[in-house]
């Protein structure tokens, strides 16, 4: 008879904290979904100019802050004088309108909300884990907090949010982690933020606002048990982040927490390398942002994005601005080659519906997936992540215990392709995956040609199942 392994105990130290490793749930769940439901889903405008980092990278961190593409960053952009936002707002509800009038309509609309409708929606898309939004930057607090807003009384959700998706999900086997935005909080703390040094400053600090921020996040540990701790722009240095963290994976041994908790930020940043270079002392996974890596990198990853331009609901955008059912698809795909997850963001109106723009893509992908999905779940990065055929289909490769998955990010132009360098033993069988039989392979002197005669046409992408594992032979061999 075995005995089971006792789970690791953790101590309120950096050294202690580091030896934490990342839950095998994680490695294998590979997709996930964050959402962002505040009260800027009300408005839910933003100009529709261009993704954050190549706005940032193109015009300037003055200039995207100006024409911030996220929703949920209203109440911020409509404090910048002449922005398009503030243009709006104006013309909409009166300049002299604040924000916080949001959250009543919000409350209003959210009365209706059903979250087993999510959570079904979020199931058939083939999502394994979720991040739901707890407070977002505007403080608005979706779960009935014993620690109050000092400064807005009833700043809240009237129901517990958190708390009714949480059970909705974990009832169909999908996990949840919680979103708190640690570092900003506008409604206790908002010099306008026009470019970074504005951004660090409005960074909160004190012991007053560290004990706030430690107390929500002991509250969101105590109450809801999530999978993840995702915190975002960083954290009071005076919070308790050693014991918190600590008390958390006591709690949930399978938990793992982000790389956002940076105590100390950076003099300077770029919205391509601000993640991916983090400063926290301790963290499970690094998070890129609307961006990927162009390889496998030997440590775990989350590519987060919305489906359109942003995270929260924007009423300007429409289908051409999101990213269709075969997008998600070869993105998907991309980013496990990587040892990556994909996060994306699902901004639903204020009533809670999850606009079609953002439901039909993920409805597309979760098709897929009911098919295509040996070569998703589970796997794991193959000895290379990526190739290109000789008629130039992209394909990328994972790995699972039994087998090889090269999947086509295209259809082959005619009846085969080659695959370079890539080489077949002589028992090898090549496999459609989803199609009945096999498909006839030969080894040539450049690679393996595959053969696709009687296979429909079509799809978003095509995984082929090799087993036993090929070889991939280097340059020169």
């Amino acid at each position: 008879m075995s005995l089971a392994r006792p789970a690791q105990r953790f101590e309120p130290t950096w050294e202690s904290l580091r030896t934490h490793e990342v839950p095998e749930w994680y490695h294998d769940a590979k997709l996930g979904a964050i959402i962002h439901w505040t009260p800027s889903s009300v408005p839910a405008w933003a100009p529709i100019e261009g993704d954050l980092v190549s706005l940032a990278r193109e015009r300037g961190f003055d200039y995207y802050f100006a024409h911030n593409p996220y929703t949920e960053w209203y109440q911020n952009t409509i404090a910048i004088e002449g922005s398009p936002s503030a243009l709006h707002h104006a013309q909409t509800y009166g300049a002299a309108t604040p924000y916080t009038e949001f959250a009543p309509m919000f409350e209003a609309a959210m009365a209706s909300w059903d979250p087993d409708a999510w959570a079904s929606t979020l199931e058939a898309a083939g999502l394994r884990y979720v991040v739901f939004v707890t407070k977002h930057h505007d403080g608005y607090t979706l779960w009935p907090s014993r620690t109050p807003n000092p400064r807005l009384p009833g700043y809240h959700a009237p129901r517990d949010v958190v708390g009714e998706l949480a059970a909705a999900l974990r009832r169909r086997g999908i996990r949840m982690g919680l979103y708190y935005s640690g570092g900003l909080d506008w409604s206790l703390k908002h010099e306008v933020i026009r470019d970074i040094p504005s951004l660090f400053r409005c960074v909160g600090q004190g012991r007053e606002y560290a004990a706030y921020v430690d107390a929500h996040w002991r509250e969101l540990i105590e109450h809801y048990r999530p999978d993840i701790l995702w915190g975002d722009i960083g954290y009071p240095a005076a919070g308790e982040l050693e014991r918190i963290f600590a008390d958390y994976y006591n709690a949930v041994p399978e938990g793992l927490i982000n790389d956002r908790f940076a105590q100390v930020l950076p003099d300077s940043m770029d919205p391509t390398e601000m993640v991916r270079q983090p400063t926290n002392e301790h963290y499970d996974f690094v998070t890129p942002e609307y961006s990927s890596f162009a390889s496998a990198t030997d440590y775990k990853w989350e590519s987060t994005r919305g489906i359109g331009l942003g995270y929260g609901y924007n009423r300007t955008e429409g289908p051409e601005t999101h990213a269709s059912a075969t997008e998600l698809v070869r993105m998907v795909a991309d980013v496990v080659s990587k040892n990556g997850n994909l996060l994306l963001g699902v901004g639903p109106m204020a009533d809670g519906t999850i606009p079609a723009a953002q439901a039909g893509p993920l409805k597309g992908l979760g098709e897929w997936l009911k098919t295509n999905g040996q070569a998703i779940y589970g796997t794991r990065p193959w000895i290379v992540s990526e190739s290109t055929t000789e008629d130039g289909i992209e394909v990328r490769f994972t790995r699972s215990a039994e087998a090889v998955y090269a999947i086509l990010l295209g259809d082959p132009a005619g009846r085969s392709i080659v695959i370079p360098r890539l080489l077949l033993g002589d028992d090898a069988t090549v496999a459609v995956v989803g199609q009945p039989g096999q498909i006839e392979w030969a080894r040539l002197p450049a690679g393996t040609l595959l053969r696709f005669e009687g296979v429909p046409v079509g799809a978003p992408a095509r995984a082929l199942r090799i087993s036993p594992a090929p070889v991939w032979r280097s340059h020169g061999s």
